[in-house]
């Protein structure tokens, strides 16, 4: 069940896109009581701590700063955070290494109101603690390979070291973690969710049913699309179509 006047503050530089989203939520998400906003990061900082939101929606570019010095500069984080963002590649793919909730903007008002349908359920403060610390580590280390993903499960969020990864597997709209000490994670998203972003990693989708981590190929044994054998020694498919582009990725 959903708590009726959870509380929300907003942190958005153009006033239209402020006024946008206050009128989306009071349309929308009646639950959600907006308390505080703020056009700028000094101002955010000033007010985040007294009016102590349980969500915060946050911009990322605000003037010439970024919202994310916001959270680094805050020490108790004790909120869920949902960016609201015009289009950017690389931020969209650290929101997802730490399950992050993010809208695009035109926002769109059923994916509002997932938003903070999952905000709201979601009651575990050190998770959301973790998630920006993930989130920051992310983006302000962007030279860096990602040493950590968060995986939702039904407790929370699990958070694993990326190189442990041996395989994913896909299972109907679920996708199925394998790892290097050969116990597994099943979480409640589709394989697709993770090909893209994943991939910059040294992860690759060599079969509709799977991606690998390449730095986890133990053999690789010849074919119509060949095999290969992973660290684990477990065996996956390489499909036809995906062959060239795997034999080029692992320079065999």
């Amino acid at each position: 069940m959903l708590e009726a006047n959870s509380k929300a503050f907003i942190v958005e530089d153009e006033k239209r896109n402020m006024s946008v989203l206050k009128g989306l939520l009071k349309m929308h998400c009646p639950i959600v009581h907006v308390v505080g906003e703020a056009g700028n990061v000094e101002d955010a900082i000033n007010a985040l701590s007294a009016v102590q939101p349980e969500i915060v929606f946050m911009d990322i570019e605000l003037g010439d700063k970024l919202s994310f010095e916001i959270l680094d500069k805050i020490s108790e984080r004790n909120f869920s955070v949902i960016f609201v963002t015009a289009f950017d590649h690389y931020a969209v793919r650290a929101f997802k290494y730490a399950a992050i909730d993010y809208l695009m903007k035109p926002v769109n008002h059923m994916e509002l109101i997932a938003a903070v349908e999952r905000s709201i359920s979601n009651k575990n403060k050190k998770d959301n603690s973790d998630r920006i610390d993930l989130l920051l580590q992310t983006i302000m280390e962007p030279k860096q390979k990602n040493q950590r993903i968060a995986l939702p499960t039904k407790e929370g969020l699990i958070f694993i070291d990326v190189k442990d990864i041996i395989k994913l597997e896909a299972d109907g709209s679920y996708t199925i973690f394998h790892f290097l000490q050969k116990n597994t994670l099943m979480v409640s998203k589709p394989l697709r969710e993770y090909e893209e972003f994943l991939e910059v990693d040294n992860f690759m989708r060599v079969h509709h049913s799977f991606i690998i981590n390449l730095a986890q190929v133990k053999k690789y044994v010849r074919g119509s699309g060949g095999h290969v054998i992973m660290n684990d020694d477990s065996l996956v498919d390489v499909s036809v179509r995906k062959k060239d582009d795997f034999l080029k990725r692992v320079r065999l």
